[in-house]
């Protein structure tokens, strides 16, 4: 964080949050209700706005044996679907989330509000070229999985004995039939009831958990 902006009542509030930035030698500055509308993107603004680094990493650094669980979004635009997905990976403990594609920026307002925090946990890093993204997480190590609602193998009949990438599509038209060629193996969540879907935020979590359940329940 390089600097804070803060309203009286904001300060008066969040006087902890103040005293923690000036600890860490962070400059904190009083202003007007008018000025933290101006600074916000949100209708009620909570009266702090910070001055922060970009959180996405080089892939080099953050795609590398070792890795247990990552997840890939190519083409998602939606920035609410993938700060959801980044909390979700988080919560999950996955390493990273890989942005691929013509995929939504992660610094998207909207993006860091549905993170909910998570945007700090695991590494995020952006990779224009999905295919190269793909190969670096095989370089890495890692199975790559595409989420499919058409694929032959249901989730439940998947092993995660091994390191995995998730690899969710667009809202609207999924995975194209490139990187579904080009994934290890692509996977369906079956479905029980009379939904011909899910969102790309539900689904990423029965995914990602699934996974990240298995994999905790082998290694105890």
């Amino acid at each position: 964080m390089y600097e804070l902006f803060v309203t009286e009542r904001a300060a008066a509030q969040h006087e902890h949050l103040l005293a923690s930035a000036r600890e860490a030698g962070v400059p904190v500055s009083p202003i007007t209700d008018r000025a933290a509308d101006g600074l916000s993107e949100t209708v009620t603004p909570q009266g702090i706005v910070a001055v922060c680094a970009l959180v996405d990493r080089p892939q080099e650094t953050v795609l590398k044996p070792g890795a247990k669980l990552v997840v890939v979004l190519v083409d998602v635009a939606d920035p609410g679907n993938a700060g959801t997905v980044i909390r979700v990976a988080d919560a999950a403990g996955a390493d990273a989330v890989v942005l691929a594609g013509d995929s939504v920026d992660p610094h998207n307002g909207k993006c860091v509000r549905a993170a909910a925090g998570s945007l700090f946990h695991p590494a995020i890093t952006r990779i224009r070229d999905v295919d190269a993204a793909l190969k670096a997480c095989s370089a890495a190590g890692l199975r790559t999985i595409g989420a499919h609602g058409y694929a032959d193998t249901e989730l439940d009949q998947v092993s995660f004995d091994e390191p995995t990438a998730w690899v969710f599509g667009n809202e609207a038209h999924g995975l194209p039939p490139a990187v579904l060629e080009t994934v290890d193996l692509a996977v369906k969540i079956p479905m029980y009831g009379r939904a011909e879907s899910l969102n790309l935020a539900t689904a990423a979590a029965i995914c990602v958990y699934t996974n990240a359940m298995a994999s905790r329940a082998a290694a105890t």
